[in-house]
């Protein structure tokens, strides 16, 4: 473990922690307050656990495990929430609002961060994140066993208990996350590897969330897609409210010199906290599966809920003019809410009581209908997670062309149709029928994966995001302070960013995905969870972006290929697509044949037909796109040829350019020396 926070505030010189006057009263009320949330994070869930006694774990089926291993299990959880959140808002305040310093390195300029308090916060929060996430790992996998800890002692009960469940198993991701952010944070100086700690700590937040409540039963999607945007806007917003409180604590402003956030930081907060509440919304209304918000334990916590939202809206309303108060206001709002949050997890919902079908239990939802050409454009079934992305994604991209707009600069229309049409095709391909039907029938499945990983991709990079934000961003007005901007300028050519788009890890990615997810048991592991079938969904989105920005992107990137490299890149990737079609198509082996018996649907008892036309998919839908990149690519290397002649043109006709000059004068040296020779 590190050394205590206070030694380490204590020993740092003034000039690092741009003090400024709090009043004592305002350090002494947010100390209070961090000793007050850390024991309700202990607290609040050992009550829960233990207003249900034994009646509650028989009501799922469970023997009782003992007061002191729900007990302890519901700390350590409680305690994990808590830590990964500050660890979350710690490295958020880092990347974005804290100060920046930059400097000369051996390959350029390096990022760093400059606030030694919020990076103290990290190690400690992340370490804290470490132990509790260990300890819930043994504690939750007899508590979901409903086992005494104690039994654990025999290997064998204990590998049952670890390998039985899904929760044990998603505790392991969040201690190998925590434990990387450890490392990073210990060793790690740049800006860059924050932004893989960012990432690991996204991921180790999630894996308990997306295998808890919200795994199961009818509308699970809808309830499964609103967790994870909750958790993801939620760790950023609350963990940032409570690192603002430790900065208080500490007698620090919280925010930058001039007092209070960054404008662009509050607005964007709002925006996260609508998020917040509208997920919340739908979180509850999953769980409560219909009954009345006052009629079970969860709908009551739930409005608790809901009022400490309410108080996190109060202290965004005032932290611009009173940043103590909003701080302190913030801090308390954000303690309340994963403290309940918390709690919710140790009480069963009144959703794990509802009848339930078994479409409704691996899809959440029932798919009576065979997946014809009118039920496919008429089915609709909004798919939250990707309609988030799509409005971030059309809004982001709007807010860049009217930054542009008030400069009176212009923006190539192409771009953006570009940019809109290829979201679009995400939606269409995750929201409408062809979404819906993407788990139970493999065929449409195949369909919507190489809309995602080959069509969608196209248009999107075309409308050069990257190159959209350069011009909308501006530098930072401030000469000490590094902005957004000169951050991306910075992340563009670093060793990270060159790593993800080596051509040989893209291509083996795009290509590698097809033969290790559909020929192995992986497919049909992952397709029992709706959020295994959006991480699915997103690695071909992801993969194809990066293959097509390395093919035909017009974005800046540290890896720029010579056209001859990218249609090489190209052609080798056809006749992996088309073999895999044949693959498919002559296969006697069914693709995920367990997944797709077990839903017994009664319009897919042909599962070889089926793959038959999915293999025809895959083939004629690979190709096609292929050979109109193709084309593309040719186009852009023509025009490039014809920029490049131009340019020479342009430098001939002003004599700028000496080359034959040069060229004459060589003739002449040759000359001159032959007739020199005897």
């Amino acid at each position: 473990m590190t050394a205590p926070l206070e030694h380490e505030v204590s020993t740092m010189p003034d000039e690092a922690l741009t003090r400024e006057p709090t009043g004592r009263g305002a350090q002494a009320v947010s100390l209070l307050l961090v000793v007050l949330v850390t024991v309700a994070a202990v607290m609040v869930p050992v009550q829960a656990t233990l207003a249900g006694g034994e009646q509650a774990y028989r009501r799922i089926g469970l023997t009782h495990p003992g007061a002191l291993t729900g007990s302890i299990t519901a700390a350590l959880r409680g305690l994990a929430d808590l830590a990964s959140a500050t660890t979350v808002g710690a490295l958020v305040w880092l990347l974005l609002l804290g100060r920046t310093r930059s400097r000369r390195a051996e390959h350029g300029r390096c990022l760093e961060p400059d606030d030694r308090l919020v990076q103290s916060v990290l190690r400690h929060a992340a370490g804290w994140w470490l132990a509790t996430a260990a300890g819930s790992v043994l504690f939750t996998a007899a508590d979901s066993n409903g086992l005494p800890v104690e039994t654990l002692s025999d290997t064998t009960a204990l590998r049952f208990a670890l390998f039985s469940g899904d929760l044990p198993r998603a505790w392991m991701v969040s201690v190998e996350a925590s434990f990387v952010i450890v490392l990073l944070a210990s060793l790690a100086r740049g800006w860059t590897p924050h932004l893989v700690a960012l990432w690991a700590a996204l991921v180790g937040s999630l894996a308990p969330v997306v295998v808890g409540q919200v795994l199961v039963g009818p509308n699970h999607d809808f309830g499964g897609d609103a967790a994870v945007v909750q958790t993801v806007v939620g760790q950023a917003l609350l963990g940032v409210a409570l690192v603002m409180v430790l900065r208080l604590a500490t007698g620090q402003v919280p925010g930058w010199r001039t007092g209070g956030l960054p404008a662009g930081w509050i607005r964007a907060a709002w925006v996260g906290w609508f998020l917040l509440v509208a997920t919340e919304v739908v979180v509850t209304w999953f769980k409560l599966a219909g009954s009345g918000p006052t009629s079970s334990p969860t709908g009551m916590l739930a409005l608790v809920r809901f009022g400490a939202l309410v108080l996190l809206g109060v202290a965004l309303a005032v932290i611009g003019r009173r940043p103590a108060v909003g701080t302190l206001v913030g801090g308390l709002a954000a303690g309340a809410t994963v403290v309940v949050g918390a709690a919710m997890t140790r009480i069963s919902p009144p959703l794990f009581f509802v009848p339930t079908s078994i479409s409704q239990t691996l899809l959440g939802f029932d798919v009576p209908d065979a997946p014809s050409l009118r039920v496919l454009l008429t089915q609709w079934r909004p798919n939250l997670l990707f309609c988030t992305l799509v409005a971030t994604a059309l809004v982001a991209y709007g807010w860049g062309l009217w930054r542009l707009r008030l400069r009176r600069e212009g923006w190539p229309a192409m771009r953006t149709l570009a940019w809109v049409l290829g979201w679009l095709v995400v939606l269409i391909a995750t929201s409408s029928g062809f979404g819906k039907y993407s788990a139970p029938d493999f065929a449409v499945h195949m369909g919507v994966h190489m809309t995602l990983n080959m069509l969608a991709p196209v248009l999107i990079v075309l409308g050069a995001p990257i190159t959209l934000a350069l011009r909308a961003l501006r530098p930072s007005s401030e000469p000490d302070q590094v902005g957004v901007r000169e951050k991306l300028v910075a992340l563009l050519p670093s060793r990270l960013l060159a790593f993800v788009y080596h051509p040989l890890l893209v291509f083996a990615l795009y290509i590698g995905s097809y033969y290790g997810l559909y020929l192995t048991g992986l497919f049909g592991a992952l397709m029992r969870f709706h959020w295994a079938h959006q991480l699915m969904n997103l690695h071909f989105l992801i993969v194809g972006a990066l293959y097509f920005g390395l093919v035909i992107g017009v974005d800046p990137n540290p890896r720029r290929l010579p056209h001859l490299a990218k249609l090489g890149i190209l052609m080798a990737a056809m006749p992996f697509h088309a073999f895999f079609g044949v693959i498919l198509m002559d296969s006697t082996r069914i693709v995920a044949e367990t997944f797709y018996r077990y839903l017994a649907l009664p319009w897919a008892h042909d599962l070889a037909a089926i793959q038959r036309v999915a293999g025809g998919v895959a083939w004629a839908g690979s190709e096609l796109p292929l050979l109109v990149v193709v084309l593309a690519l040719g186009a852009q290397w023509a025009r490039q040829d014809d920029k490049e002649a131009k340019r020479i043109d342009r430098h001939l006709d002003t004599g700028l350019d000496d080359s034959h000059e040069a060229y004459n004068v060589m003739l002449q040296r040759l000359a001159s020396e032959g007739e020199a020779r005897p």
